[in-house]
């Protein structure tokens, strides 16, 4: 399993798609994943710091377990199945046992920032996206070249 992190939120040029892009310290590895719109905003907001007046779904789910005294642990990507990620939030309580909810990814790591919870991904889970076949829209060798000539000032600068 490896600790990973946000490095960039950017849209898929080709497909007009939100993509979180997750590295991991040594940036040896990297996982691209798509995500929806209202997963991309909830992410983007917190990435850069923006408040809204009212609590938002991800934001709503934070203030509800910190007012049952509850924190995630960690969020772990933990399947990639049929061209679909998979992902495990661990919640924590004191003095109770740790309890595994099951997740989408986008909503994981949209509330793993909140927390500042910790980022891992499952070994199989970075071998199974190496061998990923999907439509030419999201073509891992044309994102990876992408990615690999992408300013970085551009990660992270994805627009509402």
């Amino acid at each position: 399993m490896k600790k990973m992190e946000i490095k960039g939120l950017l849209l898929d040029p080709i497909s007009n798609t939100p993509v979180v892009v997750l590295k991991d310290d040594e940036e040896k590895f990297f996982l691209p994943i798509w995500i929806g719109v209202f997963e991309a905003n909830a992410i983007a907001l917190k990435i850069e710091n923006v408040a809204t007046s009212r609590p938002l779904t991800h934001d709503l789910f934070f203030n509800t377990l910190g007012d049952l005294k509850a924190r995630i642990e960690k969020i772990v990507i933990n399947d990639l199945r049929d061209n679909t990620f998979y992902a495990r939030i661990f919640l924590a309580r004191e003095g109770e046992s740790t309890i595994e909810v099951d997740s989408r990814p986008s909503d994981a790591l949209a509330l793993a920032l909140r927390f500042g919870a910790s980022i891992y991904v499952e070994d199989e889970v970075l071998e199974k996206s190496r061998k990923i076949e999907v439509e030419d829209a999201r073509n891992p060798e044309r994102l990876k070249k992408w990615l690999e000539e992408v300013d970085p000032e551009e990660l992270g600068k994805y627009k509402m």
